[in-house]
């Protein structure tokens, strides 16, 4: 289990005072209010910084951070990751889980068949959607609903799936 998890994007300056606009890959982004601190993940060592001011505009938060003050101090940070630690995360309800833990999990059928690895999770307002590489190389969709993901257990690194009527069909 990774112990950071990222919480945004740094997209873009944001006036000449050292503000950035973030795009959030938290599925909420006001979380950033109740941020103190995050990781500017830059190598060979992260760096921890503390907020000072948050704001939002259209999708984006809008960011001051203590350790800037200038446009030019922040700017060579555009596309750098923000994280978090983990113990900063927000509380899963049960059955969530964060998109960085199920990356990787091999993915077996009801049937007891290896099927594949799973790849990513594109989010959508329905229901997210499991991208998974099947054993054969190519890439299938797995809408996350109860009929389809049957469980994902994370101690055995392992998602159970029952492949629907058409599901593999393109």
């Amino acid at each position: 289990m990774e112990d950071m998890l990222r919480v945004g994007v740094i997209s873009s300056t944001h006036g000449v005072r050292g503000e950035v606009k973030v795009f959030p890959t938290t599925d909420d982004v006001s979380r950033f209010k109740k941020l103190k601190t995050v990781v500017l993940d830059i190598r060979p060592e992260p760096v921890t910084l503390h907020i000072e001011t948050v704001k939002f505009f259209k999708n984006m938060a809008i960011l001051k951070f203590k350790e800037f003050n200038d446009i030019n101090e922040i700017e060579k940070y555009k596309g750098t990751d923000l994280l978090i630690r983990r113990e900063q995360a927000v509380k899963l309800e049960p059955n969530e889980n964060f998109i960085v833990d199920l990356i990787g999990l091999s993915v077996v059928t009801d049937e007891g068949e290896e099927f594949g690895t799973l790849k990513d999770v594109l989010k959508t307002g329905a229901n997210d959607v499991y991208i998974i590489q099947g054993k054969d190389g190519k890439e299938y969709l797995f809408p996350a609903i109860q009929e389809c993901i049957l469980d994902v257990n994370l101690k055995e690194q392992k998602v159970l799936v029952h492949i629907m009527d058409g599901l593999l069909d393109l």
